[in-house]
């Protein structure tokens, strides 16, 4: 009762964070600068993803079930996070807020701390680090007795998942981003360190003395190989997306600069 109440709680922020998604882009939209359609179906899309992942079912199966829970692993913290980065919603805030409070957010985002915590690699260690954590030490076998921490760990996948992506292929303007090198490297990294987990559960029964069959952790296991590395694929063609464009305006800049 109390993981369902935790999960109720969630639910309704991620519902409450969308509606003011929705209204900042309606009123942007009949303002002269419009915001695209597109961003705010691909918020939409990535906030269905998180309600299907939070709800009640799901949470139930996820509970009892290691593909239950992979599958909400996935929604949450790989692709819902992609469909959430596209909607720009760091950008639209900027927009949408008093001039003020944006340019206290603005510094905030330039500061040192956010610097560090923005780099790909701080993101990969945070994102996936955290699953050699949790499905390698007995801190998953906690989660199913503690309702905090499972519903503490739902909304990890999330953030992380966030934060990595945005640190990989995020539109929205960064004063700090990592060149394309260091953006590429951790999105191979983790792409190497998601397989090498799927593996190791795959081979050796990880998670332990949880209560799941050794055919359940192989299925979960291939859930995140496959799952994961579609996942990654998709991020991987937007960074060269934004790479591409991003060489695009340089090259006339460095014309007109002749």
């Amino acid at each position: 009762m109390q993981a369902m109440t935790g999960a109720f709680v969630l639910l309704l922020l991620v519902v409450t964070v969308w509606f003011a998604y929705l209204l900042a882009a309606l009123w942007q939209m009949q303002r002269q600068a419009g915001w695209p359609f597109w961003r705010l179906a691909s918020f939409t899309c990535g906030t269905a993803l998180l309600v299907a992942a939070l709800s009640p079912p799901l949470m139930s199966w996820g509970h009892v079930d290691l593909r239950g829970h992979m599958a909400q692993h996935l929604a949450l913290g790989m692709f819902a996070p992609v469909a959430l980065m596209l909607g720009k919603p760091v950008s639209l805030l900027l927009r949408s807020v008093p001039v003020s409070l944006a340019r206290g957010i603005a510094t905030l985002l330039a500061s040192s701390p956010a610097r560090v915590l923005t780099h790909p690699f701080t993101a990969l260690l945070l994102d996936v680090g955290a699953l050699y954590l949790l499905y390698m030490t007995p801190l998953y076998q906690l989660s199913l007795s503690n309702p905090g921490l499972h519903l503490w760990l739902h909304l990890h996948f999330i953030l992380a998942g966030y934060l990595f992506c945005w640190a990989i292929a995020g539109p929205d303007p960064a004063p700090h981003r990592g060149t394309f090198h260091t953006r590429l490297a951790a999105l191979f990294l983790a792409t190497a360190a998601h397989s090498i987990l799927s593996k190791l559960m795959y081979g050796y029964g990880y998670p332990r003395d949880a209560g799941h069959g050794l055919a359940e952790i192989e299925v979960a296991a291939q859930l995140m190989y496959y799952g994961g590395n579609l996942a990654e694929m998709v991020l991987a063609l937007l960074l060269f997306a934004g790479w591409y464009r991003e060489a695009g305006r340089r090259v006339p800049a460095a014309v007109m600069n002749r």
